[in-house]
């Protein structure tokens, strides 16, 4: 008798992808990460396109960071979707491509590799700008933190608690407590929220906020540029006296100088502006080139500086 073989039972095809919620998980932080980027950089974009001075070149820089952020945003979402084991249909009429194509162009293993070790494009702006200047290893002497340290002053001023904040701006209170504490870069809507709930002053905060987000300073008024930013670095060390101020430096500068600095007339010498910048904490490749785009706009007489030296200095001359 012969036996005739049977074939077992088919294995049932799977019609959706593999579920990792690892991965998943992954993918929604950093979205939410990308998230925030786009809207720094789309503040930054506001700015600067109100801005006159402002050149195509540096509007399309910050145009192509959003295009190229959205993109970022976009893998993660579909690589998210997938690994969540939902189907990829859903995307296809958003994303105008079919099921079959998505699969392909949003490969898991490569968008979670890109996602991982991308650069937040502001912090990389900052960190290229650093590295062409001697640096110091002080996080709180970042423009970040110096930011963070002011918008920190002006809220414990208004005695609000964060929670009042948090339900003004319409966000979590740990994520408020982020943004105050430099963790997270804040926007510039965040920034004028809080600066209106807590009845402070704008012009204290945005001089840095400006500075941590690599804003160019307005090259139609370069002396008010610098008197500002130094004011808010001021503000942000918790407006130290001048007699205080002078005492930190080891009297290498005189109260009138200090002055100068904050109100003029005209622009300090160059080690008057560092010393202030160091004590302030700060970083004086920061103010370097606001005091140099300054001084080049002073009309001859109008400064007291003795020093005739203003466009050549060693890497010593930043502390």
């Amino acid at each position: 008798m012969s036996i005739r073989s049977h074939p077992g039972p088919q294995q049932p095809t799977r019609k959706g992808p593999a579920v990792d919620a690892d991965r998943a998980g992954r993918c929604t932080e950093r979205v939410r990460d990308i998230a925030e980027d786009i809207v720094i950089v789309a503040d930054a974009l506001i700015h600067r396109a109100s801005d006159n001075t402002a050149t195509a070149p540096e509007l399309l820089h910050l145009v192509n960071t959003v295009t190229s952020l959205a993109q970022q945003a976009t893998g993660g979402i579909v690589v998210r979707q997938r690994s969540q084991g939902k189907p990829l249909s859903d995307l296809a009429p958003e994303l105008n491509l079919t099921e079959d194509r998505i699969r392909k162009k949003y490969d898991p293993q490569t968008i979670d590799r890109n996602l991982a070790t991308r650069t937040r494009p502001l912090r990389a702006s900052l960190t290229t700008t650093a590295a062409t200047v001697p640096t110091t290893k002080d996080l709180l002497r970042q423009p970040r933190q110096r930011l963070a340290c002011a918008m920190t002053r002006m809220w414990k001023q208004s005695r609000l608690p964060q929670s009042a904040l948090a339900r003004h701006m319409n966000i979590d209170a740990s994520y408020v407590s982020r943004m105050l504490s430099g963790e997270r870069d804040i926007s510039l809507q965040h920034m004028n929220m809080i600066v209106d709930k807590c009845a402070g002053n704008l012009d204290l905060v945005k001089p840095l906020w400006a500075v941590a987000t690599g804003l160019q300073t307005p090259a139609d008024e370069p002396v008010r540029a610098m008197r500002s930013y130094l004011r808010a670095l001021h503000y942000a060390a918790g407006s130290p006296s001048d007699t205080r101020i002078v005492n930190s430096v080891q009297r290498t500068i005189i109260k009138a100088e200090v002055r100068q600095a904050f109100e003029g007339p005209g622009v300090p010498q160059w080690q008057v502006v560092r010393q202030l910048t160091i004590a302030f904490q700060s970083l004086p490749e920061i103010t370097w080139p606001m005091w140099r785009n300054a001084r080049s706009t002073v009309e001859p007489g109008d400064s007291t500086s003795t020093s005739t030296a203003t466009s050549t200095f060693s890497a010593g001359a930043f502390g």
